[in-house]
């Protein structure tokens, strides 16, 4: 798939067939999470692929929406602010950025290989942590519910226009 044509597939998928995706396709898209760009290459992110039925049903408790119990796949995503880049500058961390870029690489990793994604940031931390017990120091930032879609559809994104969003040398 072009990437033009990528882009504009990918959408938020919120309804899902019952069975599992692959190990060897999860960990193709995890791939290309760990391949994205992060600032000054620190790479401060950790991918934990959830299949197990036990574990599912307690992280599906961090969200508890209707679709998001049904999803048969999950990867939680956490970030590690101690190894993250800080501009030198005025200390800006750059960790939430870095993950997102992953998590941008592996939605669309997915999508090329006819998976479809849904990227959740409200959920309870908590719940998360309770459930995978993660070393000091990492954050879990975003859930990415993965899985077959019901059905393929035409995104509908609404986006603004260039003009809204770009200038050239002047705000």
């Amino acid at each position: 798939m072009h990437f033009k044509e990528l882009m504009r597939s990918r959408y938020a998928v919120r309804a899902y067939h019952e069975n599992k995706v692959d190990q060897t396709l999860i960990k193709q898209v995890a791939n290309a999470g760990r391949l994205a760009p992060s600032a000054a290459n620190h790479q401060p992110w950790k991918f934990i692929a959830i299949d197990n039925e036990d574990l599912l049903n307690k992280i599906r408790g961090a969200y508890p929406r209707e679709w998001f119990q049904k999803v048969a796949n999950l990867i939680v995503v956490y970030g590690n602010h101690a190894e993250s880049w800080k501009r030198s500058f005025d200390g800006k961390d750059h960790c939430d950025i870095d993950v997102a870029l992953a998590i941008d690489h592996m939605t669309l990793a997915a999508t090329e290989l006819g998976l479809g994604t849904c990227w959740v940031c409200h959920f309870n931390p908590e719940i998360v942590n309770g459930a995978l017990q993660p070393e000091k120091g990492w954050e879990p930032i975003a859930i990415v519910a993965i899985g077959y879609p019901v059905e393929i559809k035409a995104p509908e994104k609404k986006r603004k226009g260039i003009d809204e969003v770009l200038s050239f040398n002047k705000w």
